[in-house]
């Protein structure tokens, strides 16, 4: 079985290259996200007859052989993937025009900085001469209008103009376009971004004019980028960000528009666990703390390196660790006596693996248990500095899905850092 798949808050550059795929890979079938873009969801409810979608929950992950990612190179964007990422025996093709290196080892990729996703897969339908129908021309032209602001954002290049150029020989339907790329603007949005104009705030950071904007919103409001896009420009500064807390959701929206050269709002928001691209990006996090999320922001746009809290300052120590010879079954009740998930594993004071409780699915058998920890320990160790800053490991922890980092100094566990600890500091959590 092969399946086709994009990113979580689905766009219609998402959605098109989804479709796309479907032309060049007629055997696979699409996968479409749970939460979609509120224009995606309302065109799919009228185009569902004509474009086959199907949910996570009517896959049988067992049987998937080959997986066709598009528009993201991130295993946590993906939604409900997770048991292919555990496989090594799927054939894994990516499709991805982001800047940054991702966590998708594919075994096929085409991965190159472009205004569109759509666009590097109209390059590949025109090399084969595949024929389109006016009915994915137009949704083609509309995802790649959708991200390069109708060619005018600075990501745009001159291959998504002739892009567009070809779905238009192709009878992409411009009416249509303007149609499904309308963006929500009325009563509730205007009062938002009255509120926002109220207490803005300008500030230089990095040599960049910035504002970042904490707003608490009441339920679902669509249309939040148009109107941080609004305020950047009523503003005058060369990148805004609106953070929108929802409190009833405990959850937090960040929404990012930036027209500096230099500036990737982009490479900012998938440090947060979001995505997007270099002028506009967003980021949706759970439980936070607002006034913490500013400083990471500002911390992100500073690019410091050596943040004001050191790994020292937050990482738990003395560290608990296993010999080589120590038993899987001994393992697992140390692991349930300290409630952790985890444990450093060393051949004297020498770290020479880990073993967390994800290991404990490679056991098959019941006497593999009393298998020494060494026979299924990870080897590939990922360790940090008590020097470094709570950023660089929450990147670290991300780039290689790993949720601890044993601190070494001199050769020497000294501590460990979690996904936890680091999660506490940037959400303001630490204890006084």
């Amino acid at each position: 079985m092969q399946i086709i798949t994009t990113h979580k808050n689905t766009d219609f550059d998402a959605l098109a290259s989804m479709v796309a795929a479907t032309v060049l890979y007629p055997e696979a079938v699409c996968v479409l996200p749970k939460t979609v873009n509120p224009n995606v969801k309302a065109f799919m409810s009228i185009h569902k007859d004509i474009f086959d979608m199907h949910s996570s929950d009517e896959i049988d992950f067992n049987k998937v052989k080959r997986l066709i990612v598009v528009d993201t190179n991130s295993w946590s964007r993906l939604d409900r993937m997770d048991a292919l990422a555990k496989r090594d025996d799927v054939e894994i093709i990516l499709w991805d025009h982001h800047k940054g290196d991702g966590d998708i080892k594919a075994t096929w990729k085409c991965l190159e900085e472009i205004g569109a996703n759509i666009t590097l897969m109209v390059r590949r339908l025109k090399k084969e001469k595949k024929k389109i129908s006016p009915i994915h021309a137009t949704l083609f032209l509309a995802g790649l209008y959708e991200d390069t602001g109708n060619l005018t954002f600075p990501s745009s290049t001159a291959e998504d103009a002739h892009a567009a150029g070809f779905l238009l020989e192709n009878r992409a339907d411009l009416n249509v376009i303007g149609t499904l790329l309308r963006q929500a603007y009325g009563e509730k949005q205007k009062n938002i971004l009255f509120e926002m104009l109220q207490t803005a705030k300008r500030s230089r950071i990095n040599g960049y004019n910035v504002s970042i904007n904490k707003l608490e919103i009441n339920g679902h409001v669509n249309g939040l980028a148009v109107v941080v896009g609004m305020y950047r420009e009523i503003l005058n500064v060369e990148a805004a960000f609106g953070i929108f807390t929802n409190r009833e959701k405990d959850r937090c929206m960040v929404i990012a528009r930036c027209n500096a050269e230099g500036l990737d709002v982009g490479s900012i928001m998938r440090s947060m666990g979001g995505g997007g691209h270099p002028g506009a990006a967003s980021a949706m996090l759970k439980s936070v703390n607002p006034a913490a999320v500013e400083e990471w922001i500002r911390e992100l746009i500073e690019g410091n390196q050596q943040a004001s809290v050191q790994i020292s300052d937050i990482m738990s120590f003395p560290v608990f660790t296993v010999e080589l010879d120590t038993s899987m079954e001994k393992v697992a009740a140390i692991l349930k006596e300290k409630g952790c998930t985890g444990l450093p594993v060393v051949d004297g004071e020498r770290l020479v693996g880990i073993i967390s409780r994800r290991d404990f699915k490679k056991i098959k058998r019941e006497s593999q248990l009393k298998s020494p920890v060494k026979a299924f320990m990870s080897t590939n160790i990922m360790t940090i500095e008590p020097g470094k800053s709570p950023i660089q490991a929450a990147r670290l922890m991300v780039k290689h899905d790993v949720g601890r980092l044993p601190v070494v100094e001199n050769g020497r566990i000294i501590g460990i850092i979690t996904r936890s600890d680091s999660m506490l500091y940037f959400y303001d959590m630490l204890p006084d």
